[in-house]
């Protein structure tokens, strides 16, 4: 089964976060949170978002974007930002990889954007609209990295109860 870390930078709504870390769960993927956070972890409003899934998560906080670089060196990361020029689904997402993703009202900071241009990844949209929700965008690359790993481990057929 294929490994993947999601990770939020400096995220600011918590019903977001609480979202994001039950498709984590549901997607077996991890979940990094670098600090500072728009809201506390306790907040009612993360563990709504997230049901009783919230226990269930992998989650890892840091410091700051240093304290995260510092612990996985070497590692893949790709940055989701609506300044890439790159779409998502033009790369191969490897096992074990990280996806960034930026605070909901600035994205990910432009200087780490230029450090890692190429690694930046975009979700195309129409240019009348700013970006699209965290959560939503976050299940879209997240998506598309199980899929191209065949979703592994994950259950890919249901069924209806008997009449």
């Amino acid at each position: 089964m294929a490994h993947f870390h999601i990770v939020l930078h400096e995220p600011e709504i918590p019903a977001n976060t609480g979202n994001i870390g039950r498709t984590c769960v549901a997607a077996g993927a991890s979940l990094h949170l670098i600090e500072p956070l728009g809201f506390r972890l306790n907040e009612k409003m993360i563990r709504r978002a997230g049901m009783d899934y919230w226990d269930q998560l992998d989650v890892t906080r840091y410091v700051d974007y240093e304290d995260f670089m510092s612990q996985h060196p070497g590692a893949k990361i790709y940055y989701a930002s609506t300044k890439a020029s790159r779409n998502y689904t033009d790369v191969s997402f490897e096992d074990d990889c990280y996806i960034m993703f930026g605070k909901e009202s600035a994205g990910i900071p432009e200087e780490i954007l230029r450090e890692n241009d190429a690694t930046a990844i975009r979700i195309p949209m129409s240019p009348d609209i700013r970006s699209l929700n965290l959560g939503n965008s976050v299940a879209i690359v997240l998506y598309e990295a199980l899929r191209q790993h065949g979703f592994a481990g994950l259950q890919t057929e249901g069924s209806l109860s008997p009449d």
